[in-house]
């Protein structure tokens, strides 16, 4: 049975909701699920943007179908060549041979490579600046490379304002049943997971999401369609906003991230007093996690929200305790910057993560390593608290710079 939603005149959600997958990319946890979302445009030519994972194909299909109602399929535009949102090309063409199969020179190299079916006759390739009209519609095709595959487009309705933005804009989370922004308390239950999702899809390439968000910024937006996510018809310079702030690596508020490597509980106990120090001084944005306990996607999430983060590590095998030394890994990975950092190492006979760590820091750009750094000998004692204690005033001292 379809599960179909009105976007705007003339135009359909025609995607599904994946409960039932636990890895988004077999890496990202999603315990709400996601979903893929495709977009089917009712002209006097009928338009199918972007499709659906494979995972939800038979939804899909029955929603296009459904919204078709016995007329043929005569566009499909691809805005992204994951298999996420193309997996689904060969089915619309079996059911569909007619159909006319549109996208730029690199995504049709990527259509091949993927065995997506798609034949060179059945092919139209555009680039930016290039218009379609499908009837009283007429989009533009802009360019968005590495947001975040090389072939990435977005496709602009110059007639309703509607932006069928791609990876752009998008988020974890199965809409169940909801389909707008303002349809869901977006601020409060879904913020986290927009960001959890940009920064680790898409937050290595900052510079050229403010390079698409640039050209954005020149049109006339009314409606934001992603392939990820809730539609935005409300608010959506806030969303934008956000974005300029991952995109630039610039923190969205002032708050510390206390990230700690504990094996036996003595550097958890440093990072409750560093935490309560915080506190005491009359700081109370504080957020402390367990990097064993915490899959890294949502510490990168916290990273790219917050200005500080303490990091504080045991030594293991003279080494960065290897949960650690990944999260530090992958914020290098993502282009993490702009970070003010203060840093605790633990170690009973050779302590070396914290000096490891600085080194990772300083071939990041623009992240602040502060003096205050503590050495602990297996246990917090009195020195080392005192320390702490220093480390907590260096933290709120440094907060009075502006972001």
């Amino acid at each position: 049975m379809h599960c179909v939603r009105k976007v705007t005149d003339d135009l359909y959600w025609v995607g599904a909701n994946d409960k039932r997958l636990h890895l988004f990319e077999s890496i990202h946890p999603i315990e709400d699920g996601v979903s893929y979302n495709s977009y089917l445009l009712m002209d006097e030519k009928t338009v199918l943007f972007d499709t659906a994972d494979w995972s939800v194909g038979r939804q899909f299909c029955e929603n296009v179908e459904y919204v078709l109602n016995g007329k043929p399929l005569d566009i499909m535009v691809i805005n992204h060549l994951e298999p996420d949102h193309a997996a689904s090309i060969n089915e619309i063409i079996l059911r569909y041979p007619d159909v006319k199969v549109v996208s730029t020179e690199k995504a049709w190299l990527l259509m091949n490579q993927f065995n997506f079916g798609v034949e060179e006759e059945n092919f139209i390739m555009v680039k930016e600046g290039d218009t379609m009209k499908f009837g009283k519609h007429e989009v533009t095709f802009v360019a968005a490379p590495m947001v975040h595959w090389p072939e990435a487009m977005v496709t602009f309705d110059l007639t309703n304002g509607v932006l069928f933005s791609a990876d752009a804009f998008g988020s974890f989370k199965s809409l169940d049943g909801a389909l707008f922004a303002d349809e869901v308390d977006f601020r409060n239950e879904w913020i986290d997971e927009a960001r959890r999702y940009y920064t680790n899809i898409v937050g290595k390439y900052g510079p050229q999401v403010m390079a698409l968000l640039k050209k954005a910024s020149a049109i006339d937006i009314k409606m934001l369609c992603p392939l990820h996510g809730p539609v935005w018809r409300k608010d959506i310079p806030w969303l934008l906003d956000k974005y300029i702030h991952w995109a630039t690596y610039t923190p969205e508020e002032k708050g510390v991230m206390i990230v700690y490597a504990s094996m036996y509980g003595n550097t958890m106990n440093a990072a409750q007093i560093l935490a309560a120090k915080l506190h005491e001084k009359g700081f109370h944005n504080v957020h402390m996690y367990d990097v064993a306990e915490t899959h890294v996607s949502y510490l990168i999430g916290q990273a790219f929200k917050l200005s500080h983060i303490a990091i504080l590590s045991v030594t293991y095998n003279l080494n960065v305790f290897p949960p650690m030394q990944n999260f530090i890994d992958d914020m290098k990975r993502l282009n993490m910057q702009k970070r003010v950092v203060g840093v605790v190492e633990n170690g009973s006979w050779a302590p070396q993560a914290g000096t490891l760590i600085c080194e990772e820091l300083d071939e990041m750009k623009q992240m602040t390593v502060l003096n205050e750094q503590v050495s602990l000998l297996s246990a917090v004692n009195k020195m080392t608290a005192d320390e702490l204690d220093g480390l907590a005033d260096s933290i709120i001292e440094s907060m009075k710079q502006d972001y």
